[in-house]
């Protein structure tokens, strides 16, 4: 008889998140069939009580808001890649009791953009400034070779990403939201932003831009993202991004290779259901 091992996504709201659907997915091709994956509904206050309370049958953990910054305080350990963004998307639960913090949203979007054929850029245009907005510039850091222009609404915002340049070691330029019809033309666009920020901006696309970055994809495509598409240019979606997290995730959980196109497939099916 194997051993339960368990395995779960955190956060607030939790409902829609896709990653039981993933990482099941992956436990089935791998024929992990005592592995579990659930979602609970787990908000800061109750985090230190949800952590406390796991026991040694647990492999690991996904976190999402708001917790990604929450839980570092609670753990044994926390990656480079982490640290370098302040925000722990993933714990693994070691067999000597050790809870080990990671950021697989970096290194997730290095590999979807790459997995597009984007491998290095000059420069980069970010729209948006909030905790995903960090993971890109981390991003860019490993691919961008010049400087990065982060368009935000505040100068608070401003300050900021211009702070988190300085800590990743990018050449951050700042603008005003109004002026983002320009961030279009950079090689590389990453928006960040909440669903419907962008959609006024995609009368604005130029008629031969580079590659768009949406972190969105739920509702997909967006307004913004079907305009692109539409040019014939390159489209990296929020499932890229999220399939991509979860593979590493998968990897660091249970020792072995994830399934990428599997997992991939699941996703569409489980957001292709969700429009019906």
């Amino acid at each position: 008889m194997s051993v339960t091992r368990r395995a779960a996504v955190l956060g607030s709201p939790i409902a829609h998140s896709l990653s039981p659907v993933l990482h099941r997915a992956a436990y089935t091709e791998l024929g992990l069939d005592h592995w579990s994956y659930d979602r609970f509904e787990v908000d800061e206050a109750g985090l230190p009580g949800f952590v406390e309370g796991l026991d040694p049958t647990w492999a690991g953990l996904s976190l999402t808001m708001p917790l990604k910054r929450a839980i570092m305080p609670m753990l044994d350990g926390i990656s480079d890649t982490a640290a370098s963004v302040e925000a722990v998307n993933t714990v693994v639960l070691t067999e000597d009791g050790r809870r080990l913090g990671d950021n697989t949203d970096i290194p997730g979007m290095v590999a979807a953009l790459r997995e597009r054929g984007v491998e290095k850029v000059g420069t980069a245009a970010v729209l948006g400034a909030g905790a995903t907005a960090s993971s890109a510039l981390a991003a860019l850091a490993e691919i961008c070779t010049g400087p990065v222009t982060a368009y935000v609404r505040s100068e608070a915002r401003a300050d900021e990403m211009r702070g988190w340049g300085r800590r990743l070691g990018v050449d951050v330029r700042v603008a005003d939201w109004a002026e983002a019809d320009e961030a279009l033309r950079a090689p590389l666009v990453i928006a960040t932003t909440p669903a419907g920020t962008t959609d006024a901006l995609a009368g604005a696309v130029p008629s031969a831009p580079g590659t768009l970055f949406d972190v969105l994809y739920d509702p997909w495509p967006t307004p913004l993202a079907s305009r692109w598409a539409a040019t014939g240019a390159g489209v990296v979606g929020g499932l890229d991004l999220l399939v991509h997290q979860a593979v590493l995730q998968v990897e660091q959980m249970t020792g072995l290779d994830a399934p990428l196109a599997v997992m991939r497939a699941a996703g569409e099916a489980a957001l292709a259901a969700r429009t019906h």
